[in-house]
């Protein structure tokens, strides 16, 4: 256990980087809200038969269950779904990551307050340290802004809501939960949200070849089930605020998988706010 709280957050880090990635190959041949109600209920299936194999129970208590649902709902249909849809809405993947970078800030404020959480002034200033270093990262993504809908920015904001409230709910009422049967009911219920927007709307397109079938083994193996696993279990072993702070490494991360798969390249610029971002979530995480 203590390899695992060790190692953890660089993982999550990578792992969760990585569905930026993916994002870029789902795409191409999908509508993006059906591809992520499609990864939803493949994982849910999945995390079930994992939770049966383990022998633990699904059942669980009335507040357990509506907790569950409340969570999936603003993590995973809220924040990813408005994430993934403002993207595709013409949203640089840059803007979106600025955007929602904002979530530590908001969790560690909102947290002083509703969870009895204290932050010590080291952990102000890598707050303030990492969002700057975000920015310094993204800067050149501001220069495509006018290709955004006008509905991009709402959704980012929805997201932006969606992530804040997810992780003060699962920090307060998380650790009651069981974790495997929790995320399961999570997983569902946000499948079945953005399953019936997309049937709605008539957006239902699913093209399965090679690169659309890795793109979606993927996201649900590395970025939905272990990710999100190792979100929450670090969220119900560790502050709010501490944890928040890893995604500011999300955008300097992603940027560094660019450059490695895409060949995107990293301005001077871009590299002191990599080095600024990692200095501010290290000033959050000392204990």
């Amino acid at each position: 256990m203590k390899i695992l709280e060790r190692y953890a957050p660089g993982i999550f880090v990578i792992i969760w980087s990585s569905g930026f990635v993916v994002a870029k190959y789902a795409f191409k041949s999908s509508d993006v809200l059906y591809f992520l109600s499609i990864r939803l209920f493949i994982a849910a299936a999945i995390l079930a038969l994992i939770t049966k194999a383990m022998k633990q129970s699904l059942k669980l208590t009335r507040r357990e269950f509506f907790s569950s649902l409340l969570i999936g709902v603003a993590l995973h249909a809220i924040y990813l779904g408005g994430v993934w849809e403002a993207i595709a809405q013409g949203s640089p993947a840059g803007i979106a990551s600025v955007i929602t970078s904002l979530q530590p800030v908001f969790v560690s404020l909102i947290a002083v307050r509703l969870l009895g959480e204290t932050l010590r002034r080291n952990q102000i200033i890598g707050l303030l340290l990492g969002l700057a270093g975000v920015f310094l990262v993204l800067a050149p993504a501001f220069s495509r802004v006018g290709e955004m809908t006008l509905i991009a920015p709402l959704l980012l904001i929805a997201g932006l809501s969606g992530s804040t409230s997810a992780t003060l709910m699962q920090k307060k009422f998380g650790s009651s939960i069981p974790l495997l049967a929790g995320t399961t009911y999570q997983f569902l219920i946000a499948a079945i949200i953005l399953g019936a927007i997309s049937l709605a709307t008539g957006k239902t397109d699913l093209e399965w070849n090679l690169e659309s079938t890795l793109a979606m083994a993927w996201a649900v193996i590395v970025t939905s089930i272990i990710a999100i696993l190792l979100l929450l279990w670090m969220l119900t072993r560790g502050s709010a605020a501490r944890v928040s702070s890893l995604l500011y490494l999300v955008p300097p991360m992603t940027a560094i998988q660019a450059l490695i798969l895409f060949g995107e390249k990293l301005n001077p610029q871009a590299v002191i706010g990599i080095a600024m971002t990692a200095l501010g979530v290290a000033l959050v995480q000392k204990r």
